[in-house]
């Protein structure tokens, strides 16, 4: 069953021979792409929760549902999938990366929720915790945003006013209309100076327990893995440093997918040589699964021996509102020190 739960999840690795990013750049991802793939890993885990539900799997051999492809597109290597190497690579330029550098967890993150604004099809709610910290209030607000207008008379528009690149459109308008966008929440984490404080590891396991998990994304230093859960002292994690060839769709229109599943048993490591930057992810489908995930945290801080990774509360604490709380006055090198703080590169 363990091999089954990992063969499905969306496996993206080093791809060579792509299309040029924007149009003259590079067409391979190999020695720099490790982050951004783990966060299209991270991301495609929470697009299979959304469009396949968590206890989809995948069969080689066996012909896949058309949401399973249209989830897979997503990702695919070339300009206009929502999250390809391009999109995350282009919109990474506004977060002061150039094309072919090497990302932090924050960083893709905050480029993985800039680009889930475009996609309609899933709709989803994208929050980054900063500060670790995880304040409900904000993530209520956000998942509720879509619904101001109370009932459908009064939001006469909502059948017209949305494209729907190509998806089934009634789909997005019936999500319009529930009360609750699915949440993927990503927060950025640094669990010590150098190496992992031990005191976070028993956390961290829980974190993996929780249904409403992603997973993590983190690894070595200037190595990325995407980690899925544990046994024992060990992380399991699937690992993009494998340079595959781009994956064009057949003549009749299929796309191959063999090559994006990892169909060999996954890598492992000790939790104490993971590097202290990290982001955890995490996925609520409806407003239950966010009210029990909190309960789960909630329940965590009465674990002996385990120390929180991050905070959970109602409301913003009144000190965040202030920016200077850091003493950060806008010249660059405060902005270095709190990237270098959640990235680590």
């Amino acid at each position: 069953e363990i091999l089954l739960d990992v063969t499905s999840r969306l496996w993206f690795t080093y791809r060579k021979n792509f299309p040029a990013i924007g149009g003259t750049g590079p067409t391979s991802d190999t020695g720099w792409g490790c982050m951004l793939r783990c966060g299209q890993m991270i991301f495609a885990q929470a697009l299979v929760c959304r469009h396949l539900g968590r206890d989809w799997r995948w069969i080689k051999g066996k012909r896949q549902m058309d949401n399973y492809f249209n989830v897979l597109n997503a990702f695919i290597d070339k300009k206009d999938s929502y999250y390809s190497i391009h999109q995350i690579a282009q919109m990474g330029v506004g977060e002061g990366k150039s094309i072919g550098q090497w990302y932090g967890p924050n960083t893709v993150a905050q480029v993985l929720k800039k680009l889930a604004t475009f996609d309609t099809w899933s709709s989803l709610a994208v929050h980054i915790a900063m500060d670790n910290t995880v304040v409900m209030e904000e993530i209520r607000r956000l998942c509720q945003s879509n619904f101001a207008c109370a009932g459908a008379a009064a939001c006469p528009a909502v059948e017209s006013d949305v494209l729907y690149n190509g998806y089934p459109e009634d789909a997005g308008v019936r999500d319009r209309l529930s009360l609750w966008k699915p949440l993927v929440l990503l927060i950025p984490l640094r669990l010590g100076l150098t190496e992992i404080n031990e005191a976070y590891i028993e956390t961290l396991k829980h974190c993996f327990m929780m249904p409403q998990s992603l997973g993590v994304i983190g690894g070595k230093p200037n190595s990325a893995h995407y980690f899925i859960g544990y046994v024992g002292e060990e992380l399991i994690y699937l690992d993009p440093h494998t340079t595959q060839p781009a994956v064009e769709p057949n003549d009749s229109g299929c796309l191959p997918d063999e090559s994006f599943h990892c169909q060999h048993p996954p890598c492992r490591m000790s939790i104490a040589e993971l590097d202290p930057s990290i982001a955890v992810g995490f996925f609520c489908n409806t407003e239950e699964d966010f009210n029990d995930w909190c309960q789960q945290i909630k329940k965590l801080s009465l674990v002996r021996g385990a120390l929180p990774m991050f905070e959970l509360v109602e409301r913003q604490p009144s000190h965040f509102s202030n920016p200077d709380v850091l003493n950060l006055t806008p010249d660059s090198s405060d902005a270095d020190r709190l990237e270098r703080f959640f990235d680590s590169e």
